[in-house]
């Protein structure tokens, strides 16, 4: 059984800790204050670490006002236990500031507030090496300038092997998102009562950062966003995602957004099988770009098929359904490599018709598999077909047989008409059987 220290013992035991004013909770730390593993307090109290401050929780600190940090915070990096509780009273109605000016790292936390609205109110750098728990209450973090910190005055940062658990409408971050590492991450945001998450890929680098956000009802910034490619028939003008990568040197992800009636523009959901996507603003262009998209309808979900090819703002769009079949093309989405003579390479018909194309396959982690162009020249399968091999100029494994398994594909190939040439693009899952 853990062992409870109420605050009033607290400051008996630990000098660095002083009282302020007529409120007996109101805790101000000024030294070294250590949480052993397996002791359990609670501050009933606001908590300040002051700058000359050192906190170490290697145990469990339970915070039911506000926490403000100017020092040292954080825990024991071989602790794997650590466990901070941010929450409030039942008859609390107004936010918690976590809030200060020095960095607060964290292993495990817990935000539970049934504050309606906002319960959190970061003003703080915070980390999180461990597990985020989404009990209760919406998190919402200040991304206003910081001049003595010179960063923001509220950052949420997932560190490598950070996970999070829980989110709901109830429970969710409002704001900036930051994840370090090289793990696939689904961040947990959302906007005016609405978790909606975005979930990228595993970069390649452990150092690699990418951030996001989510924005609900924008109509101003939709109104200054208006313009498209041609290929894009309706934008998803209720709400947009942000994705921005550390810097230019990192590498690239795979998008995934999800769609809900609640909050998706509905002309975008009326075929969503063969027609929504992912959009991107190109700030260059300043137009919407297709980023392209497989739909997965059981779980109202777009991926796109190869990493994004820019970032900043993300939506859902229709594209116009068809510029992307002209020709007949036909592609079947299933490989059944074991020489029956059934389906035992990618067929794409008619493909031949169109010499001026490209076949790319993709494993479900994004990573290229084959890559090809003048891809059936024959239109009967006898060259230059995928049979269930890796191959192409920059592909991983190259020459070895491919596991079963679900891949994606994009197939792009130039179409002719009266009106002149333009590329079309098709991508979608497919499935493979070498066994």
């Amino acid at each position: 059984m853990k062992n409870e220290k109420k605050i009033i013992a607290l400051i008996a035991v630990c000098s660095s800790i002083i009282m302020h004013g007529q409120n007996s909770s109101q805790i101000v730390n000024e030294g070294l204050f250590t949480i052993s593993s397996g002791n359990l307090i609670s501050f009933e109290g606001a908590f300040e670490n002051v700058a000359s401050g050192e906190v170490t929780n290697d145990g469990t600190t339970i915070y039911y006002e506000n926490f403000i940090n100017n020092g040292a915070y954080g825990n024991t990096s071989t602790n794997t236990t650590s466990t901070t509780i941010f929450t409030a009273y039942e008859n609390a109605v107004h936010p918690k500031q976590i809030a200060g000016n020095q960095m607060a790292s964290f292993r495990h936390v817990t935000f539970d507030s049934s504050v309606n609205k906002v319960a959190f109110d970061l003003k703080n750098n915070i980390d999180i090496s461990g597990t985020a728990s989404f009990q209760n209450g919406i998190i919402l973090v200040d991304s206003t300038y910081n001049p003595i910190s010179k960063v923001s005055n509220g950052m949420l940062t997932f560190k490598k092997g950070a996970k999070v658990e829980n989110v709901s409408n109830a429970s969710y971050v409002q704001g900036a998102i930051e994840k370090i590492g090289n793990e696939a991450f689904t961040y947990p945001s959302g906007d005016d009562g609405k978790y909606r998450y975005a979930t990228i890929s595993a970069p390649k680098g452990k150092d690699d950062v990418f951030v996001g956000q989510y924005v609900y009802n924008d109509k101003v910034f939709f109104d200054k966003h208006l313009n498209t490619e041609g290929v894009v028939k309706k934008v998803n003008t209720k709400e947009y995602w942000i994705i921005e990568k550390g810097n230019e040197q990192q590498s690239d992800v795979l998008l995934t957004l999800s769609w809900d009636e609640s909050t998706t523009l509905k002309d975008v959901l009326i075929n969503p099988e063969e027609e929504l996507h992912i959009v991107r603003w190109d700030s260059k262009k300043q137009l919407w770009v297709d980023e392209g998209g497989v739909v997965d309808m059981s779980v109202k979900e777009v991926t796109t098929m190869t990493t994004v090819k820019g970032y900043g703002f993300f939506t859902l769009a229709t594209v116009k359904k068809e510029w992307m079949t002209e020709g007949d093309v036909v592609i079947y989405n299933l490989v059944t490599a074991n020489g029956d003579g059934k389906n035992d390479y990618f067929i794409i018909e008619n493909i031949q018709n169109y010499p001026n194309n490209k076949v790319e396959i993709f494993n479900r982690w994004g990573a290229k598999v084959y890559e090809t162009t003048g891809y059936d020249p024959h239109g009967d399968g006898s060259s230059n077909v995928f049979t269930g091999y890796s191959e192409g100029k920059v592909t991983i494994d190259k020459g070895s047989k491919l596991p079963s398994g679900t891949y994606y594909y994009v197939v792009t190939y130039e179409y002719k008409d009266a009106n002149g040439s333009r590329m079309i693009k098709k991508a979608a899952n497919l499935h493979l059987e070498t066994k």
